[in-house]
C-alpha cells in the first residue's frame, strides 16, 4: 500500500496550488499586485509624458483634414492658459494605462492563477488576450474609418457662424468615439459570458437573427451620422461579422459544457 502512495500523489496535478493560502495571504498578495500595477502606470504616464506632443499630432490630424476639407482654418485651439497643458498631462495618463495594460493583466493573472485548474488558467489565457485584442481592433477601426466620416459631417454644419475647436473638447469626443467602439467590438466576449453562463445557445442567436440585425442596424445608424449609405453598410458588415463570430463562439462554449457533463456522469 504504500508503495502505491507515491504513484497516486504524482498522478494528480497541482490543480489548485493556491487552495491553502489564508485570508490574510490574499489580502497581502492582492496589494502587492496592486501595487506593481500602480508602479507600471507610473512608469507608462512618464513614458507617455515623453511622447505626448507627437501623440497630440496624431490625433488631431483627422480634424485638420476634416477643416481643410471644409475650407475653414485648419487649427484646433485651448481657452485656457493651462489647455494645452492639461491636455499633455491627460493623454500621458491614457498612454501610461495603455503601455502598462499587459502588465497590469499579467498581476491580474499571477493573483488570479493559483485558484483556478490548469484547464481554466488556458481558457483564461486565451480569453485575455481576445479581450485586449478585439478591444484595440475597435479604437483602430473608430480612429481610421469610423472618425474621419464623422468629423466631415459634424464640420458641414456651419450655419452663419465659424467653428472654433477647442483641444479638450476635441479630445473628450474622440475618445468617447474610440472608447465606444472598442466596447462594441467586445461583442464576441459578451457572447462568451453570455452562453458560459446558460443565457444563450447559438441556437437562440441564429434564430433571433433577424432582430440581431435590426439593433445592429440601429447601433450603426448612431455610430455613422452621415447620409452615406455605404458607410452605414460597412459598419453593419462589421457588426454583424463580430455577431457571427459570438455564434461560433457560443457553439464552442455550449458544445464544450456539454462534454464537461458528459464526463463527470461517467464518472458517477
Amino acid at each position: 500500500m504504500s508503495e502505491l502512495t507515491p504513484t497516486i500523489a504524482s498522478s494528480q496535478p497541482n490543480e489548485e496550488p493556491g487552495g491553502s493560502m489564508t485570508f490574510f495571504d490574499h489580502l497581502n498578495e492582492l496589494r502587492k499586485r496592486i501595487i506593481n500595477s500602480l508602479a507600471a502606470i507610473l512608469v507608462g504616464s512618464v513614458i507617455g509624458w515623453v511622447v505626448a506632443p507627437r501623440f497630440v499630432t496624431l490625433i488631431t490630424k483627422p480634424m485638420i483634414k476634416a477643416l481643410t476639407q471644409a475650407g475653414l482654418d485648419p487649427k484646433l485651439y485651448f481657452t485656457h492658459p493651462a489647455g494645452y497643458l492639461n491636455t499633455l498631462i491627460t493623454i500621458s495618463i491614457y498612454l501610461g494605462i495603455v503601455l502598462a495594460s499587459p502588465y497590469v493583466l499579467y498581476q491580474i493573472w499571477l493573483f488570479v492563477a493559483p485558484a483556478l485548474y490548469r484547464r481554466e488558467r488556458k481558457a483564461i489565457s486565451g480569453f485575455l488576450f481576445c479581450t485586449v485584442f478585439l478591444f484595440l481592433a475597435g479604437i483602430a477601426f473608430g480612429y481610421f474609418i469610423s472618425l474621419p466620416y464623422v468629423l466631415k459631417f459634424l464640420i458641414s454644419f456651419q450655419g452663419p457662424v465659424t467653428p472654433l475647436i477647442v483641444i479638450s473638447e476635441y479630445l473628450d469626443m474622440i475618445l468617447l468615439v474610440l472608447l465606444g467602439l472598442g466596447i462594441v467590438f467586445e461583442l464576441p466576449v459578451l457572447i462568451f459570458f453570455l452562453s458560459l453562463f446558460g443565457i444563450v445557445t447559438p441556437k437562440f442567436l441564429w434564430n433571433n437573427f433577424r432582430y440581431a440585425m435590426l439593433v445592429i442596424a440601429i447601433i450603426a445608424a448612431v455610430l455613422t451620422p452621415t447620409p452615406d449609405a455605404g458607410t452605414m453598410l460597412v459598419f453593419m458588415g462589421v457588426l454583424t461579422a463580430l455577431y457571427v463570430v459570438g455564434i461560433g463562439v457560443s457553439w464552442v462554449v455550449v458544445r464544450r459544457k456539454a462534454k464537461q457533463d458528459a464526463r463527470s456522469l461517467e464518472a458517477r
